[in-house]
């Protein structure tokens, strides 16, 4: 990520959930390849940014090892969703940008926070959203924190829907693709590995799909 980029950029990591189709399982603390996945995110993500926090309702303790790590605000419902995350992320940072990705994405690309952050620029948007084999990926996104007031404001009126949200502040989107259409160089392949870069760990079958996905490229 180019310095001017890294300096203004803290990444966070949505960890907050209830894990209900990994049987209420805390996601973050979930093995694959011998380390927890939130490890494997902030492996991925630290190195784009200029701090790292984590989103938590539990387990802070563990997470503490990652970075900060920031609870829901009391004022909404408990598990109110990732936007809940998102927006004491917003308030934590000082810095213009903040860079979101969820704790179950093992394999983000490595330039995710440049080209979320430049895209936004280049286009005049305040926040901006990966988009991968076909599929928005919501929760990884790039957004100005001068977004945080409206996004209290959306999240005490009792909405909850991310794709609503960003629609309203008008996000734009960015498409991970490219490097993996048919020509590409493969120094370019790697670096954005597309739509495995976004690959999300939701299930049991997902996390052990994962796991021999990373078996087959050793």
């Amino acid at each position: 990520m180019a310095d001017t980029l890294a300096e203004s950029a803290a990444g966070l990591i949505l960890a907050g959930g209830r894990g209900i189709r990994m049987r209420q399982a805390d996601k973050g603390l979930l093995v694959l390849a011998g380390q927890p996945l939130v490890a494997l995110v902030a492996r991925r993500l630290a190195p784009q940014v200029r701090s790292l926090f984590i989103s938590a309702n539990r387990n802070a303790a563990f997470y503490e090892q990652y970075g900060k790590v920031l609870p829901d605000d009391p004022a909404f419902d408990a598990w109110s969703g990732p936007l809940a995350g998102v927006a004491a992320g917003l308030r934590a940072w000082s810095g213009p940008w903040l860079v979101v990705a969820p704790c179950d994405t093992p394999f983000l690309p490595p330039d995710l926070a440049a080209r979320l952050i430049g895209a936004a620029q280049a286009q005049g948007a305040p926040l901006a959203v990966a988009c991968a084999g076909g599929r928005r990926h919501s929760v990884c996104m790039a957004l100005r924190t001068a977004l945080a007031d409206d996004l209290y404001d959306y999240l005490r009126a009792g909405d909850r829907k991310v794709d609503l949200w960003q629609a309203r502040v008008g996000g734009v989107e960015v498409g991970f693709d490219d490097a993996c259409q048919a020509g590409a160089p493969r120094a370019d392949a790697r670096r954005a590995n597309a739509p495995r870069a976004f690959l999300n760990i939701n299930t049991p079958e997902d996390l052990t799909a994962a796991e021999q996905s990373m078996d087959s490229q050793q």
